[in-house]
């Protein structure tokens, strides 16, 4: 299977094109470490269930595995540049690969789990460390809304890490690649990337409102005519569970480490495209808008409004996120 060339890829793993049978394809080697099997475990269940989609596909066929190596070799797909209007095929096929699974996949996978009430708590206390007062009712949402979260359900096939760089945007389509955080779960969890500012990824973008209305529009379209039915979940919920979440504001190595929304008012970090604040400010002003004239979350709508602008009064130097995808991602 010589030669090979190394591809980019995270530090828990080794990526490689090579030749087999003739053929160029992608082998990945998990990395030993700290749940390397079970990450292993969950790319190759992940791309198998993926693997149901056709016509086109939404993520590259796996070919074979060695499961005492943790290695994946997957076909190799020619890419290219993602076109201006990328997020709305990218929603497109991200509804797709959602509709893989049915509820007799439950257990194939993890399940996502949302957001605690430490999550809750660790967002009150940076509110109070901002001197903003919070709105009397408020706790009470915020501990609903992670209750809410946590009895959502669903078995969406969900990618887990559906970030700008693990979308593939090849002649025939969008594939998705890197299942390592895998799990089955309700889609709209995943849906709320496109408002939120992809939370779990190191390109944080905020696609212009058109836009972003599309691809919307085309995640709701595909869904409903891969399942007939229509988007279940609460959108505006899974936003603000995503902006409640301190690990969502830094890589994975550093996630369930450190309460990082209590690190946020005395230092700034930089990741990727944006800092820990710009990440937070940008969440902040999303759910604002989203649950203005919920009778359910008017107090959080109101705390959000006021800590954005208290941030942009500490920290007038806070920028929009990037507006379009990064080169390279």
């Amino acid at each position: 299977m010589d030669p090979r060339r190394r591809l980019v890829s995270s530090p828990r793993s080794r990526v490689w094109t090579t030749k087999m049978d003739g053929a160029t394809v992608v082998v990945k080697q998990l990395v030993e470490g700290p749940g390397a099997r079970e990450r292993y475990e969950r790319e190759v269940t992940g791309l198998r269930l993926a693997g149901r989609v056709a016509d086109p596909p939404v993520a590259p066929r796996l070919l074979t595995t060695d499961h005492a190596q943790r290695l994946l070799v997957l076909e190799h797909l020619p890419g290219h540049r993602p076109a201006a209007d990328w997020i709305v095929h990218y929603a497109a096929a991200l509804a797709r690969l959602h509709a893989a699974t049915t509820a007799r996949d439950s257990g194939a996978l993890p399940a996502w789990s949302g957001p605690t009430t430490g999550d809750v708590r660790s967002f009150l206390a940076l509110a109070a460390s901002l001197d903003v007062p919070v709105p009397p009712g408020t706790p009470g949402e915020l501990d609903a809304l992670a209750d809410r979260l946590g009895r959502l359900g669903g078995h969406s096939l969900l990618h887990g890490d559906p970030c700008p760089g693990n979308d593939l945007h090849t002649p025939d389509g969008l594939r998705f690649i890197d299942f390592e955080q895998a799990s089955l779960g309700s889609g709209v969890t995943e849906l709320a990337y496109l408002h939120i500012g992809f939370p779990t990824c190191w390109c944080s973008t905020a696609p212009p409102e058109p836009l972003l209305a599309r691809a919307e529009h085309a995640y709701r379209t595909a869904w409903h005519t891969a399942t007939g039915e229509p988007v279940p979940g609460d959108l505006t919920d899974a936003c603000a569970g995503w902006l409640i979440r301190g690990d969502a504001l830094v890589q994975r190595a550093h996630r369930d480490t450190t309460d990082h929304l209590a690190r946020l008012p005395d230092k700034d970090w930089k990741w990727g495209t944006a800092g820990g604040r710009q990440r937070l400010a940008h969440r902040l002003g999303v759910v604002a808008h989203m649950a203005a004239g919920r009778a359910d979350l008017r107090g959080m709508a109101l705390l959000c409004t006021t800590m954005r602008r208290r941030m942009l009064e500490l920290w007038p130097k806070l920028r929009p996120l990037p507006a379009e995808r990064p080169p390279g991602a």
